[in-house]
């Protein structure tokens, strides 16, 4: 299970591809989110692409993607997602694509609800990607059953009625969307449902008894949809619970490592607390540019309080990958002196452990982050060693370190290897043909 521990972007797609690289990894699952990922992966040829709805492990060939019931699943956009793969070649991502037909869809009208509601906010912005997520999310809470879902697309009058009375709903409540009639939609999401293979909750236990599977998460859990610094977060489970769930609902409860991703600096796309923010460090991400929904994209040092309360509620680490030790100079004076001298945070002003509290008291969330607005950052020297460090700081070891893009730039450090694998099953085959 791979999860990120900060606020996204630590590099959780070059990880799942670098896992996929060098185990026999027959499934990539995707537990949370939806088409906002950004999971960036680059070939040691220079091929690269941004995966957000297909798992990062799509370039090695044989690799499976199953988008369970809790993945927001955005059709036009993995049709779109589907085409870069093909030019990239990797003309099979759909052939290896399953989707759990409970996953909420994400329409034209969630989108157009989407920017609606934070072009509203002024400069209270959440900072959202604008691509309806939440959107779909928030009407699915509120309108359970008639939600439109994937397995929806296989019924076309169905779906038709699903879809007209959430673009009623939703422009009663925010006036005249900016969308496409539903006639027009229709044909794009039964065909959809033509092209890729839609599945129920059972499909799952089967792909684990198949062999290995990684649980690639999205986001960070810093952005928790209940444990993040609310208002300023996700509506998403971004911590290893859902992917747990799943789990145990194959009767494989306990058996995942579990995987947490970490940048030698701490980012953040968008508003909301970046305690150890640095605007003079001379940073760059050519792959999260400013954009007019997330805004600029933002660098910190190293925060370890806020790593440590990722941790704890996540439920702990098995092991740490650290990402973008290409940053990091040993010897501030040495011959990489034009890096900058990134340094690490094991307190604030006011404290070195955050509070955490069981989830859902958004109030108690919304304390925590005006708290940590006001806070100051108090930093160590800049590490001689960063994995020791970072291992030292929030008391998990380093298993996985990166020292650029590619997974030839990642080099382990005592991860396990996965057990011996048993072949599929004919029930297995039979499915999946």
């Amino acid at each position: 299970m791979v999860v990120d521990l900060g606020y996204g972007d630590a590099g959780k797609g070059t990880v799942v591809d670098w896992l996929c690289a060098t185990r026999p990894v027959h499934t990539v699952v995707r537990f949370n989110g939806g088409a906002q990922a950004a999971h960036n992966v680059v070939l040691p040829d220079g091929r690269q692409h941004t995966f957000a709805q297909f798992g990062a492990g799509t370039f090695r060939p044989g690799v499976r993607t199953h988008l369970a019931r809790q993945q927001v699943v955005d059709p036009l956009a993995l049709a779109a997602e589907a085409d870069h793969l093909a030019s990239a070649g990797v003309p099979d991502a759909l052939d290896r694509l399953t989707v759990d037909g409970e996953a909420l869809l994400a329409t034209p009208y969630h989108r157009a609800a989407n920017r609606l509601r934070e072009k509203a906010r002024g400069a209270g912005r959440h900072g959202s990607c604008g691509l309806g997520v939440g959107e779909s999310v928030r009407y699915g809470l509120a309108h359970p059953d008639e939600a439109p879902r994937v397995a929806d697309c296989r019924d076309p009058e169905l779906l038709r009625r699903r879809l007209t009375v959430l673009r009623e709903r939703l422009t009663a409540e925010l006036g005249p969307l900016y969308a496409p009639p539903v006639a027009d939609c229709l044909p794009a999401f039964t065909g959809f449902a033509d092209r890729v293979t839609i599945v129920d909750r059972s499909y799952l236990a089967g792909v684990l008894r198949a062999g290995t599977c990684v649980f690639e998460g999205a986001q960070g859990v810093l952005l928790d949809e209940w444990h993040g610094f609310h208002p300023y977060t996700t509506w998403s489970t971004t911590t290893f619970a859902n992917a747990e769930a799943l789990l145990a609902e194959a009767g494989a409860a306990g058996s995942a490592y579990r995987l947490g991703v970490l940048r030698t600096v701490t980012t953040r796309h968008g508003p909301g607390p970046l305690v150890t923010e640095d605007r003079t460090l001379p940073l760059t991400d050519p792959r999260n540019p400013t954009n007019p929904w997330q805004g600029r994209f933002r660098f910190g040092h190293f925060d370890a309080v806020a790593h440590r309360y990722a941790l704890a509620v996540a439920g702990g680490v098995d092991g740490l990958a650290l990402t973008h030790l290409d940053l990091t100079r040993p010897d501030p004076a040495g011959p990489d002196s034009a890096r900058p001298a990134l340094r690490l945070c094991r307190r604030y002003e006011d404290v070195d452990r955050l509070p955490t509290g069981p989830p859902g008291d958004l109030d108690r969330q919304a304390a925590l982050t005006a708290r940590l607005l006001r806070t100051r950052p108090v930093y160590d020297a800049p590490p001689t060693d960063w994995p020791a460090a970072v291992a030292e700081a929030l008391a998990a070891p380093v298993v996985l370190t990166s020292h650029g893009p590619t997974a030839a730039d990642k080099q382990e450090h005592g991860l396990p290897a996965p057990d011996p694998l048993p072949a599929p099953t004919g029930d297995l085959i039979r499915q999946q043909t």
